[in-house]
């Protein structure tokens, strides 16, 4: 019995973003993307042009410790890296071939079909998959988290415990800076 050259193949995924924090919409798509490939790496975004709030260190870290859970369950290798080029870019240095985006409203997808096209044309060989976000987590984004915490809201459903630690350390910090 021979086997095919494609069960040879490992998959691996990139997910990108700037996490600035990482959500739990995030993590849902971190965990569905992991049930379809053998290794999915995450990558933080440096994206100065969104000027985060978290440095992107402490944005590596909340990603990375949101993980054991999701790999125990999925059994899949997850890996946290941080980028500043384009996205193609990162995703070749890291031998993958997909890349996964999350998907939460209409205006995503008009934002993330150009990201696509142009993904493309940049590296025909790379497929991007896009994941429609889980009914209880599509409303969550970044923006309302911290806008949120801002005003001193209950952001435990939206971000794990320690990211909400960082988060609320560094809206103190800027309110006494």
């Amino acid at each position: 019995m021979t086997t095919s050259p494609c069960a040879q193949l490992r998959r691996i995924g990139f997910y990108a973003g700037t996490f600035d924090p990482v959500t739990t919409g995030h993590l849902d798509v971190i965990e569905r993307a992991a049930r379809l490939v053998d290794r999915l790496v995450i990558g933080v975004a440096k994206n100065p042009g969104k000027n985060p709030l978290m440095p992107l260190a402490e944005r590596v870290e909340c990603v990375q410790q949101a993980l054991p859970p999701i790999a125990q369950r999925t059994g899949c290798e997850l890996a946290v890296v941080s980028f500043h080029s384009l996205l193609v870019e990162a995703v070749r240095q890291q031998g993958a071939s997909l890349i996964f985006r999350g998907l939460r409203v209409l205006t995503d997808f008009d934002y993330e079909i150009q990201m696509s096209g142009v993904n493309r044309r940049l590296d025909p060989s790379i497929e991007t998959v896009f994941l429609m976000a889980s009914e209880r987590t599509q409303f969550i984004s970044s923006r309302f988290v911290k806008e949120i915490a801002s005003y001193g809201g209950d952001i435990s459903d939206f971000v794990t415990p320690y990211t909400q630690e960082r988060l609320l350390t560094r809206l103190k910090a800027k309110v006494a800076g």
